[in-house]
């Protein structure tokens, strides 16, 4: 049953509804997230720090323009992401590197922040949401959980990748098993539609890290070593033809 509006209510929801063509989009959202956090932090010498000030301040900006929009704007709302999943890709970095709480310390703590998150969003809102986001109030939840789904994406893919030892590779073959577990369970319906989206929202970000990763970084480091500018000047070429090619259309929402 679809949430009921509140004043602030919107005839749509403000969100594109979870279909394939928007995982697939998201999918290379979160890469050339991944892959543009690095460009600026290392190839533009902004350090990790400087990159996410400025970082969390275009996606502040954005953020403000896609809450208060009246209608859902799917440009809009992909760069929102985009910006979230770079921010989150810096900051991610700057606390495990820069601050010294390492993968695992930052991955726990970023776990945590998502589930406090969802937590307060159920106890506010007394119900949790994916694609039908129809109040203001709900979707200031969505957009924190997001960026800290974002930022422990970064965090998680560099631990699996480092800590555990699977490398970049490795860790895509991993996150790809997690996220086909996650798809089957639905097509299933073995578990709440709604927790399911989540998980896949959170899983594809360290999908994206590590996928990113494999291609971005020098060979020395196991990846590919291609150069950054080359890999997001595609991804967003991706992602513009995606948008074109599948359209986003917001899920109808009955009052």
């Amino acid at each position: 049953m679809a949430e009921k509006p509140d004043s602030g209510a919107y005839a749509l929801s403000k969100v594109p509804a979870a279909t394939l063509g928007f995982w697939i989009i998201k999918l290379i959202a979160t890469t050339v997230g991944e892959i543009g956090g690095n460009l600026l932090s290392m190839n533009l010498g902004l350090g990790y720090l400087q990159a996410t000030i400025l970082l969390f301040a275009v996606f502040g900006g954005f953020t403000v323009f896609q809450i208060g929009a009246k209608r859902f704007h799917p440009a809009l709302y992909w760069a929102t992401i985009v910006a979230s999943t770079t921010a989150g890709t810096t900051l991610a970095d700057f606390a495990d590197r820069s601050l010294g709480i390492g993968y695992t310390g930052g991955s726990l703590l970023l776990f945590a922040l998502v589930i406090a998150s969802l937590v307060a969003w159920k106890i506010d809102a007394g119900r949790l949401s994916s694609d039908v986001i129809v109040s203001r109030r709900t979707e200031m939840h969505y957009w924190l959980t997001i960026t800290f789904s974002q930022t422990l994406g970064t965090a998680l893919g560099d631990w699996f990748a480092d800590t555990a030892g699977l490398g970049y590779g490795g860790s895509t073959i991993f996150f790809s098993i997690a996220l086909a577990i996650v798809a089957a369970l639905y097509f299933y319906r073995a578990l709440n539609p709604v927790i399911l989206f989540w998980a896949a929202f959170v899983l594809t970000r360290p999908f994206g890290a590590v996928f990113g990763n494999l291609f971005d970084k020098p060979v020395s480091a196991g990846g590919f070593g291609i150069d950054r500018f080359l890999l997001v000047g595609l991804l967003l070429i991706a992602l513009a033809i995606g948008l074109l090619l599948v359209p986003q259309k917001a899920k109808e929402v009955r009052a």
